[in-house]
């Protein structure tokens, strides 16, 4: 099994990237946040997750061994497939989307595409208690949703969900508020 990739990227789409590795290209699935990170004809570096079906072998690339984890966590889900548990992860920073399996809150996970109210229900109930530290006293399901609605807003102006999320990501801790926060971001997406 291939864990570990490190070569020179030859190309670049919105969904994987080849990677050039002793003149062997190898054909990763990224998250569209990971592509961000990667320019063309450079090095890069990725944990690898190898899926062996009857019919294929496909690779699916992370930046960093946190990201690999939760991705195999979520595969322990039945019903979720490694594009669905990458579709997951391409949501939002793994520690995020952690908090919200951890508190319960559906509608968070509902924005990924192909999964619907019932999958969301599973998840959260097939990983609430391995994930029960990413809970505090004072999260209630619903916390995150602050967030969902930022996010809805800039995709709402036209930004795309990878934009929206990098911005609000960006953003200052020390600005608080669902509106304070929106400018934040439409100040930082102004900037790019």
């Amino acid at each position: 099994m291939i864990a570990y990739l490190e070569g020179e990227i030859i190309h670049l789409t919105d969904k994987f990237i080849i990677i050039n590795t002793l003149n062997v290209g190898y054909r990763v699935s990224v998250t569209p946040q990971t592509i961000s990170l990667c320019t063309l004809n450079k090095k890069t570096s990725l944990f690898i997750y190898t899926a062996v079906r009857e019919n294929s072998i496909d690779l699916y690339g992370f930046k960093d061994i946190n990201e690999l984890s939760f991705f195999e966590l979520l595969l322990d889900v039945s019903g979720i497939g490694p594009k669905g548990a990458l579709g997951i992860i391409a949501l939002a920073p793994v520690e995020t989307i952690k908090r919200a399996i951890a508190t319960g809150d559906v509608g968070y996970l509902n924005k990924v595409s192909g999964i619907g109210k019932k999958t969301a229900e599973k998840i959260i109930i097939e990983l609430r208690d391995k994930l029960k530290d990413y809970k505090n006293d004072t999260d209630t399901p619903g916390v995150l949703r602050d967030e969902s609605d930022i996010l809805e807003a800039l995709k709402s102006l036209g930004y795309s969900q990878n934009e929206a999320r990098d911005s609000l990501h960006e953003v200052p801790s020390t600005v608080i508020g669902t509106n304070a926060r929106i400018k934040e971001a439409l100040k930082i997406l102004g900037k790019r």
